[in-house]
């Protein structure tokens, strides 16, 4: 063993221990412990500048919420005044219902009462025309009317003048429809109903002579032309 060595185990057998290493900070390693610091500061580092605008969004941010909070309240005060109109509106269209349903009946009962004085009238218009009717059928036609003209039902329909009559040692059928007024207009269905009852009779008495006629309170110049040209007879109450 060297001296060195002996001299070593020497002292370690008498309690000695070898002097520990000392550390030191260098001007190189503080820069480095001071950047590191100042790394970790600048992560979390908030400037007057942020600060200043993150309070400006803040307020913003509030401003829009009183906004939005104010449009709100419009919007629900318009939602109730829409509601109010609403319920009016319904009561108004309630109201107007029961009005247009008394106007309705009103109107019926108008119309049934307008309906009974037509047929008041026009029944009182026929029986003076079976009274006339004979003697303007003769003195004007020629015909005589073998019995009396009546009102009928043949062939299920109803018709208003029906005779047999003579004329020239003839007999023919009298076919008549009453109407009240007369004019070009109406010629189209009052022909083709007067027609409908003329075929009822010759399918009930077979292929008989049928004059046509029509009894009427006024009937205008054209339709009297058009009636002329068909053959059918027409007689205006004032002719009696």
């Amino acid at each position: 063993m060297s001296t060195r060595g002996k001299i070593l185990k020497d002292k370690n057998k008498k309690g000695d221990t070898m002097p520990s290493a000392r550390f030191t900070i260098t001007p190189e390693v503080k820069r480095q412990i001071v950047k590191i610091i100042d790394d970790r500061i600048n992560e979390v580092h908030v400037t007057k500048e942020d600060f200043s605008e993150l309070k400006s969004i803040v307020k913003d941010i509030a401003k829009a919420q009183k906004e939005l909070t104010q449009a709100q309240k419009k919007t629900e005060q318009r939602v109730a005044e829409l509601a109010e109109a609403q319920k009016e509106l319904a009561d108004a269209q309630k109201r107007t219902e029961i009005e247009v349903k008394s106007l309705v009946a009103g109107l019926h009962d108008t119309r049934v009462e307008l309906g009974g004085l037509s047929r008041s009238f026009s029944y009182a218009f026929e029986n003076e025309a079976y009274r006339h009717l004979p003697a303007v059928l003769k003195e004007k036609y020629g015909y005589t009317i073998k019995e009396r003209i009546v009102r009928a039902e043949i062939g299920g329909k109803e018709i208003n003048f029906f005779a047999r009559a003579m004329k020239d040692g003839k007999e023919v059928f009298i076919v008549g429809e009453s109407k009240i007024r007369l004019e070009s207009t109406w010629r189209k269905d009052v022909f083709s109903e007067l027609e409908d009852k003329v075929n009822a009779v010759k399918a009930e008495f077979g292929d008989v002579e049928v004059v046509r006629l029509l009894v009427t309170h006024f009937a205008k110049k054209d339709f009297l032309d058009e009636a002329e040209k068909m053959g059918v007879i027409v007689v205006q109450s004032y002719q009696w």
